[in-house]
């Protein structure tokens, strides 16, 4: 009887032995982190914008930087579905000082000329309106140096579609 229990002890005790100490390699995705770059001031400024719209009331840039007195190409694409008499979107340049609620409102009675008022001295520039698969391109020469604002004037639109016309 002690000899079936010194043979069990050793055969319990060697497959211990022998499934530990493996190392498991797990297969799969694999990746490396990689170091996020800072960009430096001049990648950021750039006169060709491209500014993205889309069904959700947004846009792709918050911020916008260009040069002073040059041409700027700025082109304004709706990736979304709906007609722009449902969910248009523009791009209108505001002057220094705009009060955009103000605007906003003045904008929202303007049905008739999509939405900017007419014979006001508060738009720099702006695109058509356009609807959702539609694409709009304005060419113009950067304003002088200064912050301004930059929204969309289809009516309840500009408190998420707005913001900053940085020219350096």
């Amino acid at each position: 009887m002690k000899n079936l229990h010194k043979a069990a002890t050793i055969v319990v005790f060697s497959l211990l032995i022998s499934c530990g100490g493996k190392e498991e390699k797990k297969e799969g995705f694999q990746y490396d982190r990689t170091k996020k770059t800072e960009t430096s001031k001049e990648d950021k400024t750039s006169n060709n914008i491209v500014l993205v719209s889309d069904d959700l009331m947004k846009f792709n840039l918050k911020e916008i930087r260009v040069k002073a007195g040059q041409k700027v190409t700025l082109t304004l694409k709706h990736t979304g579905k709906l007609d722009k008499k449902i969910m248009g979107h523009n791009f209108v340049l505001l002057t220094q000082g705009t009060d955009l609620v103000s605007f906003a409102t003045v904008a929202a009675t303007a049905r008739d000329n999509e939405y900017i008022p007419e014979n006001t001295t508060e738009v720099i520039v702006h695109t058509k309106l356009i609807g959702g698969g539609e694409t709009d391109v304005i060419e113009f020469e950067a304003p002088a140096k200064g912050t301004y604002d930059f929204l969309c004037s289809f009516p309840g639109h500009y408190g998420l579609m707005q913001g900053k016309f940085i020219v350096e």
